[in-house]
């Protein structure tokens, strides 16, 4: 006799198969003549929105649509000035609130105030705009697109989403992809045959290879539902053992391990994607290292690296300065600079040898394309250099340490052979296991490696791996001194990020800041100890890659008498060091001239401990560089045990010194600047300026919000933080 969840998954499969042949009769039954085509167009920094909308494009077949998706800079592959296809928008946000490169143009275009307010009247669209809650312009390029679209006359046929990168894109996206699908039902069954006709035409493929992609289409649910009953099947032959395993000891959900309901419910699995690439190892002697000279990159050494805090502070935080004298780079403080730094080499080797791949770590790697793939716009990685070594490649071309998305997740269980593991898989990829995803994988971050750790009958090919693992990203740093200070110089500061052990992975510290750490050991100087002489052998020194990132905005006023807020607690003081070092500089060399008012709020855990640039911040007082330091001490305590400041944190001094601020902001028409972590600091500093700005002009918070916007427009409210 089936128990209960056999019967549940059979129902669930027999509804999905009607489903699925209500929706292929009634799609034979259309005009054979006629193709429900749209058309894709996306604006990505980093990726993200570029694979969302692959992902779209991807979905489309299954749902037996046929869709086109082109970047925004593609300009030359469409025209929405005259596009009678539905269009979906995926867009990012970058910087503050700015498009991302790839989109910049089209921004301009349609923000031209000359065009006719129906110039887009013939336009339906959806939007899927991703942003982060952390920042203060949450998705503002894709709200800045919507919002003009709409005044050019283009109607949506789909509510806009806006998906937070803070909370985790897929809390949106996953839901507004699932919804798309409906909304453009509703399109072309309320377009005429003649309207559906030339929206079809306007697209590039043929009649023939549209019936090709159906048929494949077809197939593809065909053979998901196939695996879909078999999954089910072999979830009953497991069920009973489980439960005899776990009498005594019930079983914890882990990323190893589902538990009840969940372990008993029908999956709604995500179609497993498309395979795209073929790799071929050939035999070869490469000696490659890292690309000093690739995309603006600078090989500089280490002339310094210093411990700032006390051993057993919280937090470790490093200071390096790096020679670049003999580099034609020019910065600014309040200028941030991009490092590249490898994947770990032993877990490189451990992935290798997981793979089985170790013999071979030396080979050359060639990739092309499949030729009968059914990935839509597929093309060969260019982050992936041809003929490099396949070491060379996992060390420097891509992020082997990134969160695994769901449909990595999916692509895994395909290639695990033991019956639980794959379930469990199947299970953290699917609707159903959204929380278990988001506990055990997303914030856990877990990775590749962490997975094949936990599942050992994982045993993925090496073009999975290179289809799904994203290209390796530099970690920017502001800069921390001024060129005027430190000529041929530059500082960071850093705090090395530690991730301690727990059931989904090892210990660790983070990519680039572990490894910063680790690579200039060797020169480290401890806390408190007299700066090494300069009379390095640079020859001798570790050294480092990077290339500068110009801030379009943060950086001192050009009137040098405009008073300045700085807020920077942590290591967020790093710009603002910059900042009171060239104001140091140009008050000796400009002795005549009227400087503003300057002001820091710096806070740190204990005062003996973590009080960094301690000894500058105090100079730089002293010489009247900065007229007002004000610090917050969060850990510090009487004997008593008793809080030795109330202000604990950087915002309760800025409300103790609300008049200063407030009339810096508001009367002298100075700045604010805001450095640090964007998730806790950031938001609680915004919250604390809309309280200052309210009470000081008594008004309402709606007329505070639109007060605080304005100092933004202004660029007098600007931020450089992260998450």
């Amino acid at each position: 006799m089936l128990s209960q969840t056999c019967q549940c998954a059979i129902q669930y499969v027999c509804r999905l198969k009607k489903r699925l042949s209500f929706t292929k009769s009634r799609t034979h039954n259309m005009p054979c003549e006629v193709t429900a085509r749209f058309l894709i167009l996306y604006g990505s920094q980093r990726g993200q929105a570029q694979s969302i909308a692959e992902e779209i494009c991807e979905q489309a077949n299954e749902h037996e649509f046929t869709a086109d998706v082109f970047c925004l800079s593609n300009v030359e592959k469409y025209n929405v000035d005259s596009e009678s296809r539905p269009v979906v928008f995926v867009v990012s946000t970058t910087g503050e609130g700015d498009p991302p490169d790839t989109a910049q143009k089209f921004v301009r275009k349609i923000k031209n105030k000359s065009l006719p307010q129906d110039s887009f009247s013939h336009l339906c669209y959806a939007l899927l705009a991703l942003g982060d809650t952390n920042y203060a312009d949450f998705c503002n390029c894709g709200k800045t697109i919507d919002r003009r679209l709409q005044q050019l006359g283009a109607k949506h046929f789909y509510a806009t989403g806006h998906a937070d990168d803070g909370t985790g894109l897929e809390v949106v996206v996953d839901p507004w992809i699932e919804g798309l699908w409906e909304a453009l039902k509703k399109v072309f069954a309320n377009m005429s045959t003649a309207d559906q006709q030339v929206a079809a035409t306007s697209g590039s493929l043929s009649k023939n290879a549209s019936s090709q992609e159906n048929n494949r289409s077809d197939l593809a649910v065909d053979l998901h539902l196939l695996k879909l009953s078999e999954r089910d099947s072999q979830k009953e032959n497991t069920y009973e053992s489980v439960q005899t395993e776990t009498a005594s000891t019930p079983l914890v959900a882990s990323l190893k391990h589902s538990v009840p309901p969940l372990s008993e419910l029908a999956l709604n699995v995500p179609a497993l994607p498309h395979s795209y690439l073929e790799v071929l190892l050939e035999t070869a002697s490469t000696e490659e290292t890292a690309p000093a000279d690739k995309e603006g990159y600078h090989e500089v050494p280490v002339s310094k690296a210093v411990q700032l805090t006390r051993d057993d502070s919280v937090k470790t935080a490093i200071l390096l300065e790096l020679d670049i004298s003999e580099q034609n780079i020019v910065y600014q403080p309040g200028d941030s600079f991009e490092v590249l730094c490898p994947n770990r080499a032993n877990e490189v080797e451990e992935l290798l040898l997981r793979l089985g791949l170790q013999v071979q770590k030396n080979d050359a790697v060639q990739l092309h394309l499949l030729k009968n793939t059914s990935k839509k716009a597929a093309k060969v990685p260019p982050h992936i250099p041809q003929k490099a070594s396949l070491q060379f490649i996992l060390t420097w071309c891509v992020e082997i340490r990134s969160v695994l998305k769901k449909a990595f997740v999916r692509a895994l269980a395909n290639v695990t052979q033991n019956g639980s593991e794959k379930q469990r898989l199947l299970v953290l990829c699917s609707k159903e296991g959204s929380a278990d995803y988001n506990r055990f994988v997303r914030d856990a971050n877990v990775c590749v490696l962490d997975v094949l750790r936990a599942f050992p009958s994982c045993q993925p090919p090496l073009n999975l791996l290179f289809e799904h693992l994203p290209k390796l990203q530099p970690r920017a740093y502001s800069a921390a001194s001024s060129s005027l200070q430190h000529p041929g110089k530059v500082h960071f500061v850093f705090n090395v990020v530690e991730f301690p052990e727990c059931p989904e992975h090892p210990a660790r510290t983070g990519l680039c800041t572990g490894w910063l750490a680790d690579h200039f050991s060797s020169i480290l100087q401890p806390p408190g100890t007299v700066p090494a002489s300069e009379c390095l052998d640079t020859s001798a020194l570790p050294k480092v890659f990077l290339r500068p990132r110009p801030s379009s905005t943060f950086h001192l006023p050009g009137d040098p008498s405009v008073p300045i807020v700085m807020v920077g607690p942590g290591t967020g003081v790093a710009p603002f060091i910059g900042f009171l070092q060239q104001r140091e500089k140009e008050r000796q060399v400009n002795q005549e001239v009227t400087f503003g008012e300057t002001w820091l709020f710096f806070g740190c855990r204990y005062r003996d401990k973590d009080f960094l640039f301690r000894e500058e911040l105090e100079r730089f007082v002293h010489n009247g560089a900065l007229s007002h330091l004000i610090v917050c001490f969060s850990r510090d305590e009487h004997d008593g045990g008793k809080m030795v400041n109330r202000s604990r944190y950087v915002q309760h001094n800025m409300i103790l010194h609300a008049k200063s601020v407030a009339d810096i902001l508001l009367k002298d028409k100075g700045c604010l600047y805001v450095c640090g972590d964007a998730k806790n600091m950031a938001k609680d500093v915004n919250d604390t300026l809309l309280e200052i700005i309210g009470n000081e002009l008594q008004i309402d918070k709606l007329e505070t919000l639109k007060t605080l916007a304005g100092l933004r427009e202004e660029k007098r409210y600007l931020q450089d933080i992260w998450s």
